[in-house]
């Protein structure tokens, strides 16, 4: 990869306010990098995972801790009006309940001492063409899961000898194969999120007879964590519950699953708490990192312009912790400044005679 195009294109997401193309940016630089020149950048390569570790690691390195985490979630770029292909294609956004056409990303975000870095993701690409037979409709499918990219995504970290303690996700990444390998495969702790069917036992007696009860269906007698065994894991976890008001008034309970008996409540609820980076890290991509902006039509520029987007973000992050202000304060910065030489030029137009 050329590394001058690399800082220069990333360069131009987080300074751009608009569609980020091959022709804004050779524009922008007055013809110093042709269009041309962009857009083989963009198609020449295929700019994964490794290339981000590759980029990433001094940084990581400086700030990495034995009680670091890492935060797995995936976010969905919506691309509607953008042809379909094995990377924009149709996929179920469990935060609207439906399913929206664009680009799934999974993430993976390394949190220590108040810094969040990106350090792997996976795009989901949908290859597979097929029939369904309920709907008549054609449909694609991947080669492999989430759950099977999450784990994959784990292997990565290990071989990079990542230093960290938990793994943290939401209950849409809380399957038994995944908890079992952060647990006994790479021997680290997790903290998940579980949805209220998920069923368990009270005793190591119960579960070596197979009686097991839904989590909705126990009795909370006070605020400390219960140890239980979830059906199809080998260990006892401690089990937390969470209750807490919505916006609207109603009631929500959250609970959640660690996989250390030595941490309390408390302990739990404050190292759960940090999941949120990752929310905050996707909000960056699509506000501040021009993750929606690039008009690119082939399925390696697509997928260059995520990664590409990404390693935007992690250089805000590096910014953001030099001087001392957020994401959006950096942004709103850029965009004053914007605003003021383009009108001190509007001045100087209305001065020519």
């Amino acid at each position: 990869m050329n590394a001058e195009l690399l800082e220069i294109y990333s360069d131009y997401l987080l300074s751009s306010f608009g569609q980020t193309t091959a022709t804004g940016l050779s524009n922008l630089l007055d013809g110093e990098l042709s269009h041309d020149q962009v857009t083989r950048f963009l198609n020449r390569d295929d700019y994964d995972s490794k290339t981000l570790w590759q980029h990433v690691k001094k940084a990581v390195r400086e700030v990495e801790r034995e009680d670091g985490v890492l935060v797995f979630d995936d976010t969905i770029q919506e691309k509607p009006y953008t042809d379909e292909n094995e990377l924009v294609c149709w996929h179920f956004d469990h935060s609207q309940g439906r399913s929206v056409k664009g680009i799934n990303i999974l993430n993976c975000l390394y949190h220590a001492g108040g810094v969040s870095l990106p350090v792997t993701f996976e795009l989901v690409r949908k290859p597979h063409l097929y029939s369904d037979l309920a709907t008549r409709k054609v449909k694609r499918k991947s080669d492999g899961t989430k759950n099977d990219m999450l784990r994959q995504m784990l292997k990565a970290c290990r071989q990079n000898q990542l230093k960290y303690r938990y793994v943290l996700a939401d209950s849409w990444f809380s399957a038994q194969e995944n908890l079992t390998f952060v647990r006994q495969e790479l021997g680290k702790h997790f903290v998940v999120a579980l949805k209220c069917n998920r069923t368990l036992a009270l005793t190591l007696a119960d579960k070596k007879q197979g009686r097991f009860v839904r989590i909705d269906q126990l009795s909370w007698t006070g605020q400390a964590p219960i140890k239980a065994w979830l059906k199809g894991l080998d260990f006892p976890v401690q089990l937390s519950r969470q209750v807490f008001t919505n916006k609207d008034g109603s009631t929500g309970v959250l609970y959640l699953a660690c996989s250390d008996l030595d941490c309390d409540q408390a302990a739990i609820e404050t190292i759960y708490q940090k999941r949120w980076k990752v929310e905050v890290f996707h909000k960056t991509l699509k506000s501040n990192a021009a993750l929606a902006k690039s008009p690119t039509r082939r399925v390696r520029a697509q997928g260059n312009h995520v990664f590409l987007s990404i390693y935007a973000a992690f250089r805000l992050e590096c910014l953001s912790i030099k001087h001392k202000l957020n994401h959006f304060a950096l942004r709103a910065k850029l965009y004053l400044k914007a605003v003021r030489l383009a009108f001190d030029e509007l001045q100087m137009l209305k001065c020519v005679r």
